[in-house]
Formats: C-alpha cells, sequence, structure tokens
C-alpha cells in the first residue's frame, strides 16, 4: 500500500467513526445519557488514535 491508499483508508475510518458516534450519542442520550457520554468518549478515542496513526504513517513514508 502507498501513501495515498493509507491516507485514504485512515481519513474514511475517522469519518466513519465520527458518523456512527454522533448518531449513537443522539439515539441513545434520550434513555441513558451516562451511556451516550461513554459511547462518545470511546468514538473520540478512536477518532484520536486514527488521527495519531495517520500522522505517523505519514512522517513514516516520507522516507
Amino acid at each position: 500500500m502507498n501513501k495515498k491508499t493509507l491516507t485514504r483508508v485512515l481519513l474514511g475510518l475517522t469519518a466513519i467513526t465520527v458518523v456512527g458516534t454522533a448518531i449513537a450519542y443522539f439515539v441513545i442520550k434520550p434513555e441513558k445519557p451516562w451511556l451516550a457520554f461513554y459511547v462518545a468518549c470511546c468514538g473520540g478515542v478512536l477518532v484520536f488514535n486514527f488521527l495519531v496513526s495517520l500522522f505517523l504513517v505519514n512522517k513514516n513514508l516520507k522516507k
């Protein structure tokens, strides 16, 4: 896989995770606010991990 493909995959995963987290948050929020907060935190951690991975992939493939 080249840099462009990896970047596209990681950005796609980030976008899917953000959309899925937002949908899950607003669906769960009326019934269980604490669970909605937990889901949002987990989604945020995943997005952060994908962005760090994207940075590291771009940094390592410049060599």
